[in-house]
C-alpha cells in the first residue's frame, strides 16, 4: 500500500504492532473534524489581526515555519501525533488566515470561493470512492505518488531559484499554460485524498494502535491544506485574467 502523501507512506504501520484499543475510521473522522475546528480557530485568529491592522501580523508567519517543523516530526515520529497534530493544525490554521487575508484583500469573496470547492472536492470524492467509482489500484497509486513527487520537486526548484531572483513562469503565470499548470496541480491534489481514505481503511482493517488515528488525521490535513492553497492559487490566476 502505497500513498501519494508523504506522510502516508507503505511503511506507515510498519513496527507498530496494537495494544488494547485500535484505530477504527471513525476515530480517524472524529479526530480530522477535531483538527479542522482548530485550523479554523487559528485562520479566524490571524483573519481577524489582519483586518484590524490593515496587514497580516509578522507572527502569523512564524506559524508557517512551526507547522513545517512540527510536520516533520510527525512524519519521521507517528506516535507524537496525538500531542503534536492539534499544534500543527492551529499553526498552519495561523498561517492559512494571514494568507488567505492577504488573497481576500486582492480578490474579494475568492476565500468562500476556495473554501466551498475544497470541501465540496472532499465530499464528492469520499463518495465517490466508497461507492466504488474510484479505486485505489496499484497502478492509480504509483502514477499518483510520481505525479506528487514531481511537484514538489518543481515547487523546491522553484523555491531555491527564488534566492538567485529567478523563477519558473509556468508555476506563477495567470496565463493559460500557467492556468493549465494549477489546474493539473489541483486535479493531482485532489486525487491523493482517495489514497488517504484507502491508506485510512487499510490501518482500520490491519488493527493499527489508536495513536494511528491522529496519525491519519494528520496525513488527511496535509493533502487538504495542500488542496485549498491550490485552489485558491488557481481561483486568483483565474481573476488575475479579468
Amino acid at each position: 500500500m502505497r500513498s501519494g502523501n508523504p506522510t502516508l507512506t507503505a511503511k506507515t504501520f510498519t513496527g507498530h504492532s496494537a495494544i488494547g484499543e485500535r484505530m477504527t475510521l471513525r476515530g480517524a473522522v472524529n479526530k480530522t473534524f477535531l483538527m479542522l475546528v482548530v485550523v479554523v480557530l487559528g485562520a479566524t485568529i490571524a483573519w481577524n489581526e489582519f483586518a484590524a491592522t490593515g496587514a497580516p501580523p509578522a507572527w502569523a508567519w512564524w506559524g508557517s515555519l512551526a507547522g513545517f517543523v512540527l510536520g516533520l516530526i510527525i512524519t519521521f515520529r507517528p506516535t507524537a501525533a496525538p500531542t503534536l497534530a492539534p499544534f500543527y493544525a492551529l499553526a498552519q490554521g495561523v498561517a492559512l488566515g494571514a494568507i488567505s487575508a492577504l488573497f481576500e484583500q486582492r480578490y474579494p469573496g475568492i476565500v468562500l470561493q476556495a473554501v466551498g470547492l475544497t470541501f465540496g472536492t472532499l465530499f464528492a470524492l469520499l463518495i465517490a470512492y466508497k461507492s466504488g467509482l474510484i479505486r485505489a489500484t496499484e497502478n492509480f497509486r504509483l502514477g499518483l505518488f510520481a505525479a506528487t513527487g514531481a511537484i514538489a520537486l518543481l515547487y523546491l526548484v522553484s523555491f531555491v531559484m527564488g534566492f538567485f531572483g529567478k523563477s519558473i513562469p509556468v508555476i506563477h503565470s495567470s496565463g493559460p499554460w500557467g492556468i493549465v499548470f494549477s489546474v493539473i496541480v489541483v486535479l493531482i491534489a485532489a486525487f491523493n485524498l482517495v489514497l488517504d481514505f484507502d491508506f485510512i481503511e487499510e490501518g482500520e482493517r490491519v488493527g493499527a494502535p489508536k495513536f494511528m488515528e491522529w496519525y491519519a488525521a494528520f496525513g488527511l490535513m496535509v493533502t487538504l491544506i495542500w488542496l485549498y492553497l491550490e485552489i485558491l492559487r488557481l481561483l486568483a490566476k483565474s481573476r488575475s485574467r479579468r
